[in-house]
């Protein structure tokens, strides 16, 4: 072998163990750091449990009449109820007098005997509640009632705090000549810096007391209605009693309803007032909710 020829084969030899070398830290690049730019995957919120309650919803469907109304003047018993002829069966119904915007709940019953004039029939507890007074018509809304399961308002849980995700690594080539330099370079330097008193750490301030928060139910829903019309009438029968009121829509299971809520109450003893306002005008299911 020639001189020439042995310097051939060195030269390709070296050559040989750079494409070697480099292949090797492609290797290190695509599988060690690409481990460390992996993020943990976000996890699923759990679904949340739909709570169904029971509520009377407005049902024209099964009856539903606008006319003229009469109270006789006599006592009735049975307390707050119409009668009306064409009356199938006994139903549970909300009464509105649409001159003065007021309503009762009461019972419906069939009329049996045709007197001239009006052909609904009022008594006197459902008289004295409307504000009817005796022996002249007034213009009546009576509407049937059923109980409907609705959805009740989902309650949001409390917000949680979220782990950040890692912030991308920058890749970078490790010369650990240069790193051992920087490692001498900071022990020497912490040797020869003169030594500096720590500064004293502010006392703790004391944790604040947090602020009194409201009452957790501050509102009234006084009933849930199926016609929009009767749900902001009875609304505004709400604000001429001197309550704040306001009409809600929303959906359960493809049907759209109304939810008239008074409030807010600002104590205890102003929310139980204005729940015997709203029974005392017939809404005996009111009961307090978040809003």
């Amino acid at each position: 072998m020639t001189m020439a020829e042995y310097g051939q084969g060195r030269r390709a030899a070296r050559l040989w163990l750079a494409v070697a070398a480099m292949a090797g830290l492609a290797a290190c690049q695509d599988g060690g750091f690409a481990l460390l730019n992996k993020k943990p995957a976000a996890q699923d919120a759990s679904p949340r449990a739909v709570k169904l309650v029971e509520r009377d919803v407005e049902a024209p469907d099964v009856f539903q009449v606008t006319e003229a109304g009469l109270w006789d003047g006599r006592p009735s018993l049975g307390g707050v109820w119409v009668a009306h002829p064409d009356v199938v069966e006994p139903e549970r119904v909300i009464i509105r007098n649409t001159a003065n915007d007021k309503f009762v709940i009461g019972a419906l019953f069939r009329r049996e005997r045709e007197n001239p004039g009006p052909r609904l029939q009022v008594s006197s507890d459902a008289a004295t509640a409307l504000g009817v007074l005796a022996g002249q018509p007034v213009r009546l809304n009576v509407t049937a009632l059923r109980r409907e399961q609705v959805a009740e308002e989902p309650q949001v849980p409390p917000a949680q705090d979220t782990v950040p995700g890692a912030a991308d690594i920058e890749e970078k080539p490790l010369d650990p000549i240069q790193s051992a330099e920087k490692a001498i370079e900071k022990a020497e330097a912490k040797k020869t810096a003169p030594a500096v008193a720590a500064a004293p750490k502010p006392a703790a301030k004391p944790a604040s007391k947090p602020a009194k928060s409201g009452l957790e139910k501050p509102y009234v829903q006084i009933g849930i209605f199926s016609v929009e019309a009767n749900a902001k009438s009875a609304a505004k029968s709400m604000r001429s009693a001197g309550m704040k009121s306001e009409v809600k829509k929303q959906s359960s299971k493809g049907k759209t309803f109304w939810r008239v809520i008074v409030g807010p109450a600002k104590s205890a003893s102003d929310r139980t007032e204005m729940l015997r306002k709203i029974k005392a005008k017939g809404f005996a299911d009111a009961y307090a909710v978040r809003g």
